[in-house]
């Protein structure tokens, strides 16, 4: 199957999961403006970071109740409403006001990302093809790109405000252009033999791997802004290059870890990135210099690119029928943890130590997925 191909039957889920992109690209490239306008610490803006955590479970509940209501529709609207989230950033004024929006936020991006992964998981498993390294591509470059314009934007002296209304603008545009109620995602269990609940152990580790990855992912993109321009002294705009890096090796090592998956196996991928992630982590911790921090980025990018697709695929092949779904999202309710907390422990951290002392953590949070992926490959 062709890369064209493949984005063809996985369009819908592809342009919602880059609708997160420029949510998550925006707020890593204007993390420090929106931090600055609302006056935060590393400590408090950390506490304002567990905000969407709290969000994301209420979300996790609510993307299978709005998959069986709505049905296909559920995916567009999900985009949409990440369009409407990004608009809170004009009111958010304080940092309570800043949790608020976060808050919302982070509902809609676990709302969208948990609903575009079960659609191609489903699609995975009824066509014996691989899709979820090319779709969670397509995130990585909408980052990418959000955060290169980002830099320019913020360069110019462009408020953050007027850039969060444009960025509300695109992830609408893709709401757009991704629109496809049809091929819901509960629609295939049905024919699928297999049992109603899925193994809890299989849950728990691809759930443990999801969480370390997001982790490491997610504390790279939205401090590394903050690491270039504080720490390491860059000029304004120049901390948003670090995400723009990071998302664009992000989406070339995606792309490439689609034919690489079936030839190594989903396990074996993840084994050898998660060595790279730690690597690349220590890179960006003991960096003393811009040059090489952003070897360390692109280092960790290339590391956790794969692992959260290939945990993805690994659980829709080990579950059958009915039981796919539930996994997917108890797995990613754990998972999303980590995407969350890994911003507020870096928080957190850099209030106790030092940012670097941050990123020595995301490189333990990395070692943790070794263990967790050589004991799901014996289940």
């Amino acid at each position: 199957m062709t890369l064209f191909d493949a984005l063809r039957i996985s369009r819908g889920p592809a342009f919602v999961l880059m609708a997160t992109g420029v949510y998550w690209g925006g707020l890593a490239g204007m993390m420090p403006d929106v931090k600055a306008h609302v006056a935060a610490s590393d400590g408090v803006m950390g506490a304002v970071l567990v905000a969407p955590a709290a969000a994301s479970i209420l979300a996790m509940g609510a993307a299978p109740w709005a998959a069986r209501r709505y049905g296909g529709y559920t995916l567009p609207v999900a985009a949409i409403l990440i369009a409407l989230t990004l608009l809170l950033y004009l009111v958010a004024d304080t940092p309570l006001a800043l949790a608020g929006a976060l808050f919302a936020g982070g509902f809609a991006v676990a709302f969208a990302d948990m609903t575009a992964n079960i659609r191609i998981a489903h699609v995975e498993a009824r066509r014996d093809v691989h899709l979820m390294n090319l779709n969670h591509a397509a995130y990585s470059f909408s980052f990418a790109i959000t955060a290169l314009l980002i830099a320019g934007l913020r360069g110019g002296g462009w408020d953050f405000r007027t850039i969060a209304m444009i960025l509300s603008g695109v992830a609408l545009a893709y709401a757009v252009l991704g629109w496809d109620s049809r091929d819901p995602s509960s629609g295939d269990d049905e024919a699928e033999s297999g049992p109603a609940r899925p193994p809890m152990i299989v849950v728990l580790l691809a759930g443990g791997m999801l969480f370390c990855s997001f982790v490491a992912e997610n504390a790279t993109e939205g401090w590394t802004a903050l690491f270039i321009e504080r720490t390491l002294g860059g000029a304004v705009g120049e901390g948003s290059f670090g995400p723009a890096v990071f998302g664009f090796v992000m989406g070339a090592a995606r792309l490439s870890g689609q034919a690489l998956v079936r030839r190594l196996g989903a396990e074996r991928l993840i084994l050898s990135s998660a060595v790279l992630a730690v690597i690349g982590a220590i890179v960006i911790a003991l960096s003393p210099s811009q040059i090489v921090m952003h070897g360390g980025v692109v280092l960790t990018a290339l590391g956790v690119a794969v692992i959260v697709p290939s945990t993805n695929s690994i659980l829709a092949r080990k579950v059958k029928g009915p039981a796919r779904s539930i996994a997917i999202s108890r797995a990613w309710m754990l998972g999303l943890m980590g995407f969350f907390i890994g911003p507020a422990l870096m928080g957190g951290l850099a209030e106790l130590g030092s940012l670097r002392l941050s990123f020595a953590a995301v490189a333990v949070s990395s070692a943790a997925i070794i263990p967790a992926v050589l004991a799901l490959s014996r289940r």
